[in-house]
Formats: C-alpha cells, sequence, structure tokens
C-alpha cells in the first residue's frame, strides 16, 4: 500500500460507507490520511475509527484535493456529479452505484473476477462495481462456468431493504412496530409495505419495459463482467423486497452447457475460495442471510438437480449486501487501483 495515500470516503455515515470505514481499520490504514464526507445533514457527526474520531466535512471541489482515492457509497444521481468532479482533482474514483455501470468507457470491475482491468489502460480515473446481486451471481458462476460452462441464468433475488440504505431499515422498524401495535403503516421508501410482506418491485421500473432497474442492471453487468471471459451467459430474474434488514438470498436455476451431477457441481464450487458451501439440508444446514453477515465468502447450498434435464442446476445463494457485496468490492478495488502509478 502507497504510505503517502489519502483516501476520502463519500457517504461515510450510510450503510455501505460505514461498512467502508470498518473495513479500513481492519486494515490498519491511518486515521490521519482518511477523510470521511457526507452531505448536508451528516455534517459535523463523529464517527470512531479505533481510538480516532474522524468528523464528518462536507462535500466540496477543495475537499478532494490531495486525496489519491475516492471511495463512492453514494447513490447514483450523486456519484454522476461527485466522481467527475473527484477525477478533476486527480483521484482514483471507486464508485459503487449503477451511475457508470453501462457506460463502456468506464471498467466494470469485481475484485478476484476481473482485478486485472485496474491494471490497464482506461480512458479516464474512474472504475465501476457491480450490484451486490451480480457479485453473488458472478462469483458462484464463475467455477461453475469453467468446468462444465454455463448457458443460462435464471435468478430470483430476495432482497433485504439495507439495499435502499438507512431510509430503508428504517421504514421496515417503523413499520413493524405499527403492525405489531395494529396499525397499517404507510410505506414511503417502497411502493407497497414491506413489514411482514414481500415486494415484487426493488427500484423503479424501466421506461416502456416491465423490467426494474435492478433486474436489467443483472443482465447488462453480467454480460460485462463474463465477456472478458469469453462467455456470456443469458442471465435475467426477478427482484423481490422482503423484511429483513441485511442479506440478500438467491433462488438460482444455472443451465450448464455440460451436464454434470449435484457431486461434481458441489465439487467445483468449493474448490473456489470466494465461496462457501452450506450443503446438508438433512442436518438443516443451507445459506441463510443471518448467517452470512460480516462473512466476505458467498454462501451457496441447496444444490439439486433433474434426471429429465441434467442440463440445469438448482441452488440457494446468499451474500452479505452491504459487506462482500459493496464495502469490500469498494476497498479491494480501490486499494489495488491506487497502486497505479498516476
Amino acid at each position: 500500500m502507497n504510505e503517502n495515500l489519502r483516501i476520502a470516503v463519500v457517504g461515510a455515515t450510510g450503510v455501505v460507507g460505514t461498512e467502508v470505514i470498518s473495513t479500513l481499520l481492519d486494515r490498519d490504514f491511518p486515521a490521519e490520511q482518511l477523510t470521511v464526507l457526507g452531505s448536508e445533514r451528516s455534517e459535523g457527526e463523529e464517527l470512531e475509527y479505533g481510538e480516532e474520531t474522524l468528523e464528518v466535512e462536507p462535500v466540496t471541489p477543495e475537499a478532494f484535493r490531495g486525496v489519491g482515492l475516492v471511495l463512492l457509497a453514494t447513490p447514483a444521481d450523486a456519484s454522476r456529479t461527485l466522481a467527475p468532479m473527484a477525477q478533476a482533482a486527480g483521484a482514483w474514483v471507486v464508485d459503487v452505484s449503477s451511475a457508470f455501470r453501462a457506460d463502456g468507457n468506464v471498467p466494470l470491475v469485481l475484485p478476484g473476477f476481473n482485478s486485472e482491468l485496474l491494471n490497464a489502460s482506461f480512458k479516464g480515473r474512474i472504475v465501476a462495481l457491480p450490484s451486490a446481486v451480480t457479485t453473488a451471481l458472478a462469483t458462484l458462476l464463475e467455477p461453475l462456468r469453467q468446468g462444465f460452462g454455463v448457458a443460462q441464468v435464471q435468478v430470483t433475488a430476495l432482497m433485504g431493504v439495507s439495499s435502499s440504505g438507512n431510509p430503508g431499515l428504517r421504514e421496515l422498524e417503523q413499520q413493524t412496530a405499527a403492525l405489531l401495535s395494529g396499525r397499517e403503516p404507510e410505506a414511503h421508501v417502497f411502493p407497497q409495505r414491506v413489514g411482514f410482506n414481500v415486494v415484487p418491485q426493488v427500484g423503479p421500473f424501466m421506461a416502456n419495459s416491465p423490467w426494474t432497474e435492478e433486474e436489467a442492471g443483472w443482465t447488462l453487468e453480467s454480460a460485462r463482467l463474463f465477456a472478458t471471459k469469453g462467455e456470456v451467459p443469458v442471465v435475467a430474474g426477478t427482484a423481490v423486497q422482503v423484511p429483513t434488514f441485511y442479506g440478500h438470498g438467491l433462488s438460482l436455476h444455472v443451465r450448464l452447457k455440460k451436464p454434470a451431477s449435484v457431486d461434481q457441481a458441489r465439487a467445483a464450487l468449493k474448490g473456489s475460495p470466494a465461496l462457501k458451501v452450506l450443503d446438508s439440508p438433512g442436518e438443516k444446514i443451507y445459506p441463510m442471510p443471518s448467517l452470512v453477515t460480516a462473512d466476505p465468502t458467498v454462501h451457496v447450498g441447496r444444490l439439486r438437480s433433474f434426471p429429465q434435464s441434467p442440463e440445469w442446476l438448482t441452488l440457494f445463494a446468499t451474500v452479505d449486501n452491504a459487506g462482500r457485496g459493496a464495502a469490500l468490492n469498494l476497498v479491494e478495488a480501490g486499494l489495488r487501483l491506487a497502486e497505479r502509478t498516476a
């Protein structure tokens, strides 16, 4: 690590931002080389950083002066403004939002999957990261692709409310309290009540399309990531908001190019250090969001196949959306990017 590197974390008080701060602390990054930035609402807040305290500063062009790496844990609208601002100040920028995922001039990088792009030449100084769902998909599909080839993926993503940040967490808390008190709460953050309910819509629908932006993103992001491997599976599915706070669950149907037994598929998955296989359903051992919190691996289990269609594999996976699906990717990609010369 560059000993003189200065890092700015934008959105430091949000769900992902606080995870980024925790990750940097775990890596012993010096407090005096870390700047935490936020909105007007969070300006002046103090964040614990080991034995130190970091004060949240406002986001201004001057805040990026002398900063070598900017980690954006911000919504897409904010990232579209802040990333060029930080780039103009000479910093490398890693963005976790959807703002630049479809931009062909901006590398889409998943650390450990196509990290080589961080050393390649590209236009500008901005790098985009895939969503938490795409992170889990790419991580578990890659060993299957290497072993058997992957043609098609159908996914239902059961998404915790932390995907909508602190407002999502508060809304589920408030709705749960209201329902337990016999009151029907209103929905503000989500399109329908999420308390004691499941909502088959995460984020807005695309214009003139039955797909949400979240769902369409999986297809686009997977295509961009796997294009670097020379084989692009077709990925499509449904995003469902569920009344859990953290962690996403993915129910997957994968069509392999070469049929594989469950034992063969399990062995391939166990060979990946980025995965943890929990697949003993008879002993009630399988992936659950409650188990994946703070775990840097993607959990996978409930492997099944059909004798009538041996090319299809069914499984269930979970990912810590705030950690592995966002903050860890931000820090890992950022630190590697910062090793490049200017």
